[in-house]
């Protein structure tokens, strides 16, 4: 999200922490109960297990204690109202999306500056008026209710789109005409993890039966399946199209190819490795024919060739390849490679015009190729800097397209490119105020404690003197392929601005280095996750950025996990800890909604081989008596990904066992979830309050 940056006005003076605010807390008494489970021969109590019960009286009585000792405390933090101030200004300015087309409209999102949700037009040709087409912001009074565009018809007729709730997976799908803006009575329910895919008269979607009342948020979620609407029809008619009865826990999901030739189908037992099949609509048959079977690799259909399928793919290619693939004879010796593997990750490879382009991560930073459809190359295309880039696809009629570009220091743009002549011109500017030759970024390769260089990137002002005491804040992910790449974000500017020093890191178990380097912190290869993490922390205080004194670290969902992990694993070594809607109970994540999803990437306590390991490392299972640093827990009422009980369970073992002076809070946002789709004006004060939290935490002056 592009934010907006002011330059600082000469200040009077510095505001420090005040110690008195730092006084022993009194936290809520949490009750414990006799529960005790058995995995493999192991006794493992869990006194919590009744806080999994996000919707008892009892549980949001505690809800509401916690966070009325975790208000009171951010109360009396004297600059906290300053950073809010601070943050609504750096965020208050236009952002954009790319441009997308639909026959001869184009459709875009616009945030005026402080509106909590953004707003979609649509303007006929690239020059017309915009027009809004969509408003989240009149859908709900505290601009909970977000949207997301889910497809788009293949004659440019209708445009398919999901509302969701308070930050709520669940979704409702709606349909609505291009040219008229006319909302049609379609009105598909109980969606998750799905797009639209339309076929002549209706769409393909994916969808879970209907959930038991009071389990939506909660409830292991099973038979994830595909149906066919025709449109004009109530739901109940729709079609199915795809289930799989005797594997309720696996994802499905369709798409058909821009020619209305095939329609694939991706079966996933979790968030690693799937199945794709395709069946061809033009033979009355109609049946699906496997292209690449199994679950230990990854692939998806790019497009249709001549009745031939463009497969993208990581099998016997742990960087990803793009290959050819006949669905009538789809063995693998007889696939034809059109983009081999390189030393480099394949990040994705799109279509348009007649072209195939290609992007890359080359030490986490973004190469686009413009290729001939046989893969000859055409050019490589010039981006501004070292950074990210994304977008790029198109239709085959296409012929310019658009994509988005930034880094730490590069506001997001976006670009137009001529695919004829290889020419890219910006096309909107970020109006953010933000002077990038203020600040200096670097990228260090940190030995971990096997000798594995992990790659990091350290982002400061200018001329800032590294004395061991700068405020600093470590962010990773590490882990579900997920690659953690440059981008810019104006609320970080208050970071910086105030002299502090940020820093990401590239931990195994991400897909930055391709499928060998996520499958170095999997499953039983998870502690070199948490190894990198550590010795990146290591590194940062030997190097002179900072000390323990006045070291953070942050980390959401699986970097929840990271965090959690690492701070019970070496408590010594930070002063500040932001676990943020974390997977933080490793014996039970399974059991709830799609938690069963990411056996793949952890294992599983049922398990006798997982057990093991996941003990050792469990965050809520390795919380011993000890002084911890200053812990925010974050997490969030309607997170029906990974439930707040992880928190919830966590914090209350962290309180229990704390033995130093620093506090052990939680924060627990209502009204959201996950992350997606939470309200801008939410996300300002909960920024506020975690900056706020480490600034207090490590006595390090402020600038308001």
């Amino acid at each position: 999200m592009k934010k907006a940056f002011f330059m600082l006005t000469t200040l009077a003076g510095l505001a420090y922490a005040d110690d008195s605010v730092a006084q022993k807390l009194q936290y809520p008494a949490t009750k414990k109960v006799e529960q005790t489970d058995n995995y493999h021969g192991t006794a493992v109590q869990d006194p919590y297990r009744w806080l999994e019960n996000d919707t008892s009286a009892e549980t949001k009585a505690w809800v509401k204690e916690q966070n009325k000792v975790t208000q009171a405390y951010l109360e009396k933090i004297p600059y906290r109202a300053a950073f809010k101030k601070r943050l609504e200004e750096l965020a208050n300015y236009p952002k954009y999306s790319s441009p997308f087309r639909a026959g001869e409209y184009y459709f875009f999102s616009k945030n005026d500056g402080l509106q909590n949700q953004s707003v979609y037009y649509v303007q006929k040709g690239l020059n017309g008026t915009p027009e809004v087409f969509l408003d989240p912001n009149k859908m709900s009074e505290k601009g909970t209710v977000s949207v997301g565009f889910a497809g788009i018809s293949h004659d440019n007729k209708y445009i398919a789109y999901n509302i969701s709730s308070a930050g709520s997976d669940w979704s409702e799908m709606h349909i609505k005409e291009v040219a008229t803006g006319k909302e049609l009575p379609d009105v598909l329910k109980f969606v998750k993890f799905s797009g639209a895919s339309f076929n002549k008269d209706g769409l393909y979607y994916s969808r879970y039966p209907e959930p038991k009342k009071g389990t939506e948020l909660s409830g292991q979620n099973q038979y994830h399946s595909v149906y066919f609407h025709k449109l004009g029809d109530a739901q109940e008619k729709d079609r199915l199209i795809y289930e799989d009865k005797e594997n309720p826990l696996r994802y499905h999901s369709a798409g058909v190819t821009e020619d209305l030739h095939f329609l694939s189908l991706s079966k996933s037992q979790g968030t690693d490795g799937n199945e794709t099949w395709v069946m061809d609509l033009t033979n009355t048959e109609n049946r699906f024919k496997p292209i690449l079977r199994g679950f230990e690799t990854t692939s998806s259909v790019v497009d249709n060739e001549g009745g031939m399928i463009l497969l993208y793919t990581n099998a016997d290619a742990p960087n990803y390849k793009l290959v050819l693939v006949d669905p009538n004879n789809p063995a693998r010796e007889n696939w034809k490679t059109i983009i081999p593997e390189k030393g480099e990750l394949l990040q994705g490879v799109s279509t348009a015009g007649e072209y195939l382009l290609a992007t890359y991560l080359k030490n986490v930073s973004t190469k686009v190729y413009q290729l001939k459809r046989d893969g000859s190359l055409v050019r490589e295309i010039a981006l501004p800097s070292l950074g990210n880039a994304s977008g790029f696809g198109g239709y085959k009629d296409d012929k310019q397209v658009f994509y988005s570009f930034t880094s730490f220091t590069y506001p997001p743009s976006i670009f137009k490119y001529d695919l004829a002549t290889g020419k890219s011109e910006v096309f909107r500017k970020s109006e953010v105020k933000f002077n990038p030759d203020d600040f200096v970024v670097k990228q260090e390769f940190i030995p971990s404690k096997d000798g594995t260089k992990v790659p990091v990137f350290i982002v400061h002002k200018k001329g800032l003197q590294l004395d061991g005491k700068r405020p600093t804040l470590l962010y990773a992910y590490g882990g579900f392929n997920i690659n953690l790449e440059a981008g810019f974000s104006a609320l970080r500017v208050a970071l910086l601005e105030n002299d502090a020093v940020y820093v990401q890191a590239n931990l195994r178990g991400g897909g930055e280095f391709g499928e060998t380097w996520h499958r170095a912190g999997m499953k039983e290869k998870k502690q070199n996750v948490f190894d990198d993490f550590i010795a990146c922390a290591e590194w940062l205080q030997a190097n002179n950025y900072t000390s323990k004194e006045h070291l953070a670290i942050q980390g959401g969902s699986n970097g929840g996990l990271l965090i959690g992990a690492v701070m019970t694993q070496r408590p010594d070594l930070y002063k500040v800890c932001f676990p943020a809607v974390g997977v933080l109970d490793m014996l039970r994540f399974q059991k709830f909604t799609v938690g069963w999803g990411w056996v793949d990437e952890y294992g599983s306590s049922d398990n006798a081989s997982d057990f093991p390991y996941l003990y050792k490392y469990s965050p809520l299972h390795n919380v011993k008596p000890a002084a911890y640093p200053a812990t925010m827990v974050l997490t969030a009422d309607h997170d029906d990904r990974v439930v707040p009980a992880h928190s919830f369970k966590f914090i209350s073992t962290l309180q229990a066992a704390q033995q130093g002076e620093n506090p052990v809070l939680i924060r627990i946002e209502t009204d959201a979830g996950h992350g997606a789709g939470t309200a801008l004006s939410k996300a300002i004060v909960q920024a506020a309050d975690v900056y706020s939290f480490l600034f207090f935490s490590t006595k390090s002056p402020v600038k308001y």
